[in-house]
């Protein structure tokens, strides 16, 4: 049996992972970090409502098999890079960090198509180089998963990201550009369990066309 680690839970990925893990009897415990309740309640279900500007405060929680991270925001949203930044690189980083120190023995990480630490690009740039320190942790198993334009899950989806899912399905009908096109969310989160599952040591990073097809066939 397995414990599972989770932050990011109440994001659009992280809420599809949440009701998988809490469903999948190969996980018997289910230990969550969010920075408000997720109104979820099981058994297996562990919450801790945590500041991740003060990690060590809570930083000897983060013990089990599996530590998974769909923790993000907009720029919209955090309101600049800066604020950005912290949230998509900064915690997700330290949180891994110090879940790896406390003998977690496998990361999976969503990150994006187009992850470049070399890129122009200040969304791509970050992701990359998240994905790039990632990598330097001693966890024996790293899953990176880079999915293009996350799709569903929302109850109201704004006119700006029906018009982006659109235009995300025409440029991923362009054979070099197949992994930008819009995958369901639900798909992502499955592709993560089995991700975790595979027990082969090492670093690994799947597009849409690998893990994802896959799992959306098992869904």
């Amino acid at each position: 049996m397995r414990t599972a680690l989770l932050i990011g839970a109440t994001g659009l990925v992280g809420d599809h992972l949440l009701r998988q893990l809490l469903l999948d009897a190969r996980f018997d415990r289910l230990k969550v970090f969010v920075r408000r309740p997720t109104g979820y309640q099981s058994p297996k279900l562990e919450e801790h409502v945590v500041d991740f500007d003060q990690l060590q405060s809570w930083h000897e929680l983060l013990t089990g098999n599996v530590l998974f991270s769909t923790l993000g925001t907009t720029l919209r949203q955090a309101g600049s890079q800066q604020a950005q930044y912290k949230v998509d690189y900064t915690y997700q980083y330290r949180t891994a960090q110090a879940a790896a120190a406390n003998g977690v023995s496998t990361f999976v990480l969503v990150s994006s198509a187009g992850a470049d630490a070399d890129s122009f690009v200040f969304y791509n740039r970050m992701k990359g180089e998240l994905e790039r320190d990632i990598k330097r942790l001693p966890f024996q198993r790293i899953r990176i998963l880079q999915p293009g334009v996350l799709a569903g899950g929302r109850a109201q989806v704004r006119l700006g990201e029906k018009v982006g899912l659109v235009l995300a399905s025409v440029v991923g009908a362009v054979p070099p550009l197949r992994g930008y096109r819009p995958v369901h969310a639900r798909i992502v989160a499955q592709a993560m369990i089995n991700a975790a599952l595979d027990e082969t040591p090492g670093i690994s990073t799947d597009t849409l066309e690998g893990v994802f097809t896959r799992a959306g066939q098992a869904a």
